[in-house]
């Protein structure tokens, strides 16, 4: 599985024109599931977003996490970043997950954070068109993997 996180001011998902989920301070974590990916990717996932280290502490440095920052994450499905774009000007998609698993692996995803995530999770909606807004604090982005085992 894929994560790309960035540390946003406030973030918010719209759909139709109305706001399906929004944070404040936190992490908005574009998701993509591949083929191969299971459960286990999804809870690592999540585990590595909710622990990764991209807040500032009390010297400026990036050491605390979204956890220690009591920040929420804003999660959204984006099959788009398990495409491969090695060649041509086409991307490809035959690695990324069937739609259904990756809808039921998304839902994984979003309840491990749930579980866990001290300052709130909101999730953006399993295939429709969506409209996602963030102020991107720093910048700061970074891509994290969950791969399946070799």
């Amino acid at each position: 599985m894929i994560g790309l996180i960035q540390r946003a001011r406030w973030g918010a998902v719209r759909v139709d024109g109305v706001v399906v989920g929004e944070i404040g301070v936190g992490l908005v974590c574009l998701v993509g599931v591949e083929q191969g990916d299971g459960p286990d990717q999804a809870e690592r996932l999540a585990e590595r977003v909710l622990n990764y280290r991209v807040f500032p502490d009390e010297a400026g440095r990036m050491n605390l996490s979204v956890q220690q920052a009591r920040g929420g994450v804003l999660a959204v499905p984006q099959f788009t970043l398990a495409a491969d774009t090695r060649r041509g000007n086409r991307p490809s998609f035959t690695s990324a997950a069937d739609p259904e698993e990756a809808e039921e692996l998304f839902g994984v995803f979003g309840g491990a954070l749930s579980h866990r995530c001290l300052g709130g999770v909101a999730t953006g909606r399993f295939g429709a068109s969506m409209q996602v807004e963030l102020v991107n604090d720093g910048p700061v982005t970074f891509w994290l993997e969950a791969p399946p085992p070799a």
